[in-house]
C-alpha cells in the first residue's frame, strides 16, 4: 500500500484561455503544462500513486505525454465529471494511499517544499490546505452595491489540498452542492477542521492567457523548486 496518492485534476477545458488547446496541454518549455505538475509531484516522491482525472476527448493525447515524458512510471487514469466535486470522487475510488492530495493539474510550480509541507501536516492534522496572506485590497459584494473587507481576516487558497485518506474517503460520500468548491469545503461539510500551511507565490493557476508568460518565467529561473 503506497503512503501517498495524488489525484491530478485535469478534466477541463480552459475556455478562459482562448484556445482550443485545454490549458493542461498547452505547451511551457517544452513540455506541457500537466506534465510539469507531474514532475513536482515525482520529484516529492518517486513512487507516489499518480491518479489522473481527464476529459474522455483527452486521454490518449495525454498517453503521448506520459510515453514522451515519463516512459516507466506508473499511472491511472479516469474520466472527468460534471463538476470538480464529481471529477476528484471518480478519482479517489482509485486511491490506494494513506495520505491523498488533490491538485490542479493547472498549477505547474507548485514547490516541492509546498508539497511536502502539506503532506507532513496531513500526518497529524488530517486536513491541511496551503494557503498565502492576501495582498490586494478586497471588497466584497453587496445588493446596495459593494464595501471594503479587512483583508487581514482572509486568505487565498491553494492546491495540493491533502487528506487522511478515510476522512476524504467519508467526506466524498455527501450529495453535491454548489457550496462544495473545493475539497476542503467537502471535508468542511462534514465536521472537520482544516489546517493550513504556508504555500508558495509561484503556485498560481493557469487561467488566463498572459499566464503563460508568468509561469514561463518562473520555470526559466527555477523558482517553482523554493
Amino acid at each position: 500500500m503506497p503512503k501517498y496518492s495524488a489525484i491530478i485534476v485535469a478534466g477541463g477545458s480552459g475556455s478562459r484561455m482562448n484556445s482550443p488547446t485545454p490549458k493542461q496541454y498547452l505547451e511551457v518549455e517544452g513540455k506541457a503544462i500537466i506534465a510539469h505538475t507531474l514532475q513536482r509531484f515525482l520529484d516529492f516522491d518517486p513512487n507516489i500513486e499518480l491518479i489522473i482525472v481527464l476529459h474522455k476527448d483527452w486521454q490518449e493525447h495525454f498517453k503521448a505525454i506520459m510515453t514522451e515524458h515519463f516512459a516507466g512510471i506508473a499511472y491511472k487514469i479516469t474520466q472527468g465529471g460534471k463538476e470538480r466535486f464529481h471529477s476528484v470522487k471518480n478519482g479517489l475510488a482509485l486511491c490506494s494511499g494513506q495520505y491523498i492530495a488533490v491538485h490542479d493539474a493547472a498549477r505547474p510550480t507548485v514547490s516541492v517544499e509546498t508539497i511536502s509541507r502539506c503532506f507532513n501536516a496531513a500526518a497529524a492534522q488530517k486536513a491541511v490546505i496551503p494557503v498565502l496572506a492576501a495582498t490586494d485590497s478586497l471588497r466584497k459584494i453587496t445588493p446596495q452595491g459593494s464595501v471594503a473587507v479587512p483583508r487581514k481576516e482572509y486568505l487565498c487558497v491553494q492546491t495540493p489540498q491533502v487528506f487522511e485518506a478515510e476522512l476524504l474517503r467519508t467526506a466524498y460520500e455527501i450529495p453535491f452542492h454548489e457550496n462544495l468548491t473545493d475539497d476542503a469545503s467537502v471535508v468542511e461539510a462534514v465536521g472537520k477542521n482544516i489546517a493550513t500551511v504556508e504555500g508558495n507565490p509561484e503556485n498560481i493557476k493557469v487561467t488566463h492567457p498572459g499566464d503563460l508568460w508568468v509561469i514561463k518565467a518562473f520555470l526559466e529561473n527555477g523558482k517553482h523548486s523554493q
